[in-house]
C-alpha cells in the first residue's frame, strides 16, 4: 500500500452522493478489469464492449495501459515496483469513475495477483469485476502486433511479461473469455450478457 506523504489534509464529503449519480446513469457504477498477456484482445475487447454500452445509452469509459502510460503514469518503468504504482493509481483512477455512476473498462496486462487484488480491495463488494483474457501464450505469440514478443525473445526487451517475466493468472475472475477462438464481437457480447446477469446495467 502507498504510504501517505501529505499532513494536515482532511477528507471532503461529497454534496452528492454516489447512490444520486448511479440514478442518474440509470445503472451501476463498476469497474471491469480486463487482464491478460500482451496481444491477448483484451483492449480490442474492452473498446468494443465500451462501443456497445455507448450506443446502449450506458455512462463508460475505456483506462487502456498504453494511454495511461503516455499520460498519468508516464514516469514509471515495467520494474515490478513500477507495475505496482501503475496498477495502483489506475485502482484510484477507477475507483473514482465507477463513485461517478460510470462503468469505467480497464486493459492491462496487471500480471501480479496482489495487485489486482489491492484494486479489488479499494472497491466495494461488486464494484471490481475481473475479466481473464485467457489466450494462450503461443496465440498471442502469433499476432504480435507491436514486435514485442520477436523483441523479447532476441534479447532486446527485457522483463517481458510471459517470456522472461511471469503472468499470474486469477484465480477465481469474475469472467474468463476464451480469446483463442472466439471472434471480438462474440466476446464482447459475452461480457455485455454477463452484466446484464449481474444486473450492472439497471438499479432495479
Amino acid at each position: 500500500m502507498a504510504e501517505q506523504k501529505a499532513t494536515n489534509i482532511t477528507w471532503h464529503d461529497h454534496s452528492v452522493s454516489k447512490a444520486e449519480r448511479q440514478q442518474q446513469s440509470g445503472h451501476k457504477g463498476v469497474v471491469l478489469w480486463f487482464t491478460g498477456l500482451s496481444a491477448s484482445g483484451k483492449s480490442t475487447v474492452a473498446n468494443t464492449v465500451d462501443h456497445k454500452l455507448f450506443t446502449m445509452g450506458k455512462r463508460t469509459f475505456v483506462l487502456d495501459g498504453d494511454n495511461i502510460r503516455m499520460g498519468l503514469n508516464k514516469n514509471l518503468g515495467f520494474s515490478a515496483e513500477d507495475r505496482a504504482e501503475n496498477i495502483r493509481r489506475i485502482g484510484e483512477v477507477g475507483k473514482l469513475f465507477a463513485s461517478a455512476g460510470i462503468v469505467t473498462i480497464t486493459a492491462f496486462i496487471s500480471p501480479y495477483r496482489r495487485d489486482r487484488d489491492a484494486v479489488r480491495a479499494l472497491l466495494e463488494p461488486g464494484e471490481f469485476l475481473e475479466i481473464f483474457m485467457n489466450t494462450s501464450l503461443e496465440v498471442c505469440e502469433a499476432r504480435d502486433p507491436k514486435g514485442l514478443y520477436k523483441k523479447a525473445r532476441a534479447g532486446q526487451l527485457k522483463g517481458f511479461t510471459g517470456i522472461d517475466d511471469p503472468y499470474e493468472a486469477p484465480e477465481k475472475p469474475e469472467l474468463v473469455l476464451d480469446g483463442n477462438t472466439k471472434s471480438i464481437d462474440d466476446l464482447a457480447d459475452e461480457v455485455i450478457a454477463f452484466l446484464q446477469q449481474k444486473g450492472v446495467l439497471s438499479l432495479s
